[in-house]
């Protein structure tokens, strides 16, 4: 099942500046461990999920996993041959608008070398390119 807010007080919204760093949630506030995005982009519910139970799968149900991320932004979409005008489209799905800095999942309870790779596996699954970071700061 896709992330998606349960009610929004507007139903559809402007595409919005994608300019600048992450102001907020740049920083380890729950884990050990995070998964740093490196470059900006949409990052839609079923992504989110995909990296989700790809690190799920890979702790073997070790460990707590924090998602810092939440698609908060509804992204329409006109039906498939239909003419221009007449309005906005229908919401299709909602992303989360990743900007570089953020840190996307928090891991702890488990050791480098686990962690490591779970967010490695999980990366292969996100749209933009991500690095690993620890409390103590960036490890290559």
């Amino acid at each position: 099942m896709a992330l998606a807010p349960s009610r929004t007080k507007y139903r559809k919204s402007q595409k919005g500046s994608r300019a600048g760093n992450a102001k907020r949630g740049n920083t380890l506030a729950f884990g050990e461990f995070g998964l740093q995005s490196l470059t900006r982009g949409p990052m839609t519910g079923q992504q989110i999920e995909a990296a989700r139970v790809t690190i799920s799968r890979h702790l073997k149900r070790k460990g707590k996993l924090w998602i810092r991320v939440f698609p908060h932004k509804p992204i329409t979409k006109k039906p498939a041959e239909v003419r221009m005008g007449q309005g906005k489209g229908a919401v299709e799905y909602y992303v989360a608008v990743i900007k570089p800095g953020a840190v996307l999942f928090e891991l702890s309870g488990v050791p480098l070398t686990i962690a490591k790779e779970a967010f490695r596996l999980a990366d292969a699954k996100l749209p933009f390119h991500c690095r690993f970071i620890t409390r103590e700061g960036v490890v290559a």
